[in-house]
């Protein structure tokens, strides 16, 4: 075991290094100054806080917000780290963090959102995130309240089941899936991760338990987490709060690690950049479109293949950003 002080930030004696993903990409296009406040809704490990706070230089806010009870600690760490900075945790969802603080009047320079489970949380087996360890089948990312993965695998129905499965996890064997967990709860509890995967494991043809893109529990156990977390429903109306809170010329980044979540920032950032719906060959346009905010990089931006060499977990990582643009600017103003 290494000594304390060669524990990287963040990370305690038992647990891995936790490695921020796209930093370079993150600090550059958040461009964080001295005296301004920046807002991190999914503070988990504070890899990213680390970074950003060094721009500060002692001066300005950082506001961590988190849901996780674990995390309250690791902030408390962080804050000590880069003081004299004013710091300041807020333990909710990150829409209801970001709400709480507009109310307040508070207004912020750069919010950043790291969308789903960190690698942090999976790196507990007893937080039951991960197929690769037997564990309590939880999932939930504030075990203090709401539904647990074995309380909902124990009480959806199979056609709840499935269009978890394909929804949630975009599962070939949804249908075979569900079939399987129902078949499996009426025989005993599904309350441990390993009984979960045995399920998968049996449920699937066999030449598709060894076919390549992953363990083929990964998709399911996906599925279960976002439904338990409510994860989709969260980012969406996280979105929309993060803007409010933003101060005009404000910038907003999002970290998202699928389809599904990328999806919904894309939508919902061409939402704001105004989308003209006159018909083709008007000069300019009439249709009353508004831009909120601009987006800061063309389309998104992967992770390099460094990157990923030396960090695998990042592979799936998708970056957004925007500015806000206050007053909102009618698209007749500025080209179609």
């Amino acid at each position: 075991m290494p000594a304390a002080a060669d524990i990287p930030s963040g990370t305690t004696p038992d647990q891995p290094p936790h490695v921020p993903v796209m930093p370079d990409e993150v600090v550059e296009l958040l461009a964080p100054e001295p005296g301004d406040t920046i807002v991190d809704g999914t503070f988990g490990a504070g890899g990213h806080a680390r970074l950003l706070a060094a721009r500060l230089h002692g001066d300005g806010l950082y506001v961590g917000i988190d849901r996780d009870p674990s995390a309250a600690a690791r902030f408390d760490a962080f804050a000590a780290e880069v003081a004299p900075l004013p710091t300041r945790f807020v333990a909710a969802t990150f829409p209801d963090g970001l709400r709480s603080l507009a109310h307040e009047g508070l207004s912020a320079d750069a919010v950043m959102l790291d969308i789903g489970v960190s690698s942090m949380q999976l790196d507990q087996p007893e937080r039951g995130f991960s197929y690769a360890h037997d564990a309590p089948l939880d999932m939930r990312m504030d075990p203090s309240g709401g539904t647990s993965a074995a309380e909902f695998v124990a009480h959806a129905d199979e056609r709840e089941l499935e269009r978890i499965l394909r929804e949630y996890g975009e599962e070939r064997y949804a249908r075979r899936i569900a079939r399987g967990i129902v078949a499996r709860r009426e025989l005993e509890p599904i309350d441990r991760t390993t009984q979960l995967v045995d399920v998968v494991l049996g449920s699937i043809p066999v030449a598709a338990r060894h076919a390549p893109g992953g363990h083929p529990a990964r998709r399911t156990f996906q599925a279960l987490r976002i439904a338990v977390n409510d994860e989709l429903s969260m980012l969406d109306d996280g979105l929309d709060a993060a803007l409010e809170l933003l101060a005009p010329g404000g910038r907003l980044l999002v970290l998202s690690f699928h389809s599904l979540e990328d999806r919904i920032v894309k939508r919902r950032f061409e939402a704001w950049a105004g989308r003209c719906t006159c018909p083709p060959g008007l000069p300019v346009c009439a249709c009353g479109a508004v831009r909120r905010a601009e987006p800061l990089v063309r389309g998104l931006l992967l992770p390099t293949e460094a990157e990923v060499d030396a960090n695998p977990r990042a592979a799936s990582t998708r970056l957004r950003a925007v500015r806000r643009v206050e007053p909102p600017i009618p698209l007749a103003e500025v080209g179609r």
